[in-house]
């Protein structure tokens, strides 16, 4: 079951319990954001610092090499923890006014070169989700497959700004696509307030509040118009906060990444708009009142 199908059963699941009036059951009641906040963040670190991980070659894709991680113990006890490597980083992700700590595993960025897909494009991946209590599997793509980054979780996009694709690839004899050996190599490490938190999908193993982890492999990232109208998607995020779900401008219940006419003054966003000889976007402000054209509903009445 890919990523993106087990989002749709959650929303399905949310919406059915919420419309069902024979439930007499009583509601139950959600943890703190903050308290699941700094347990997830000590769960993490702890398995930051008991394990450790290896490369392994996977036969479904020779592109694909397993990152398999093991408790350091036993043989495995002189092995180096994870806290402690040097492909280790964090970034601050801040969702309903709650601070997380993303921590992510960066072995390779990827072709200098290629560019760094944004929060909501479209990229080409290959990699295995499992849970980190169990390390059991509940999504995985050994080959791959195109995801539109804004139909995932926070934790799974946050991270992959932090990459980059290969700088080529080539179709086989067989069928099979390989790229550049240069493509981008990672794994991150997701609090559940980032991830399912307390709604995890049914039959995915994953306990209620429990962090996730990706290992990630980055080939192709496209930029996304989700409504064609010549605004990327991650330009009509307005309120910067790295959702474009909850952006509408002319507040007609279409957020603008989907909407042909974001300010709702019945001239297409795509005519308020130009491009220069390089096909760079330009952003003309006709009367001067420092909001965009396409954003003015007070223009072209007004200019």
């Amino acid at each position: 079951m890919k990523l993106q199908r087990l989002l749709f059963i959650l929303m399905l699941g949310f919406i059915f319990s919420c419309s069902d009036d024979d439930d007499t059951s009583e509601p139950v009641e959600l943890k703190d954001p903050e308290e699941v906040k700094d347990e997830n963040m000590l769960q993490i670190e702890e398995f930051l610092s008991t394990h450790f991980y290896r490369f392994e070659d996977n036969p479904q894709n020779p592109n694909f090499q397993n990152i398999v991680f093991d408790t350091i113990a036993g043989d495995n006890a002189n092995e180096e923890p994870i806290i402690n490597s040097e492909f280790l980083e964090s970034k601050p992700v801040t969702q309903q006014d709650v601070e997380y700590t993303l921590y992510y595993l960066k072995f390779r960025e990827g072709a200098e070169s290629v560019r760094q897909p944004t929060f909501a494009d479209s990229v080409l991946v290959t990699y295995r989700g499992f849970s980190l209590f169990e390390n059991q599997t509940f999504d995985a793509s050994p080959n791959p497959i195109w995801f539109d980054l804004t139909n995932n979780i926070r934790g799974f996009y946050e991270v992959m700004d932090e990459f980059r694709g290969a700088t080529s690839f080539q179709e086989n004899p067989d069928g099979t696509i390989s790229f550049d050996d240069n493509f981008g190599i990672g794994t991150v490490f997701i609090p559940s307030g980032i991830a399912y938190y307390a709604t995890p999908p049914s039959g995915s193993g994953i306990a209620a509040y429990e962090p996730i982890v990706f290992n990630i492999q980055l080939y192709k990232s496209k930029e996304s118009d989700h409504d064609r109208d010549g605004v990327p998607s991650w330009m009509e995020d307005i309120n910067e906060d790295r959702r474009i779900t909850n952006d509408d401008s002319d507040g007609d219940n279409i957020p603008d990444f989907a909407d042909i006419d974001d300010d709702g003054d019945g001239t297409l966003t795509e005519d308020e708009i130009e491009f220069d000889a390089e096909g760079n976007l330009i952003l003309p402000d006709s009367n001067g009142n420092g909001t965009p054209d396409y954003l003015d509903p007070t223009f072209p009445e007004d200019a």
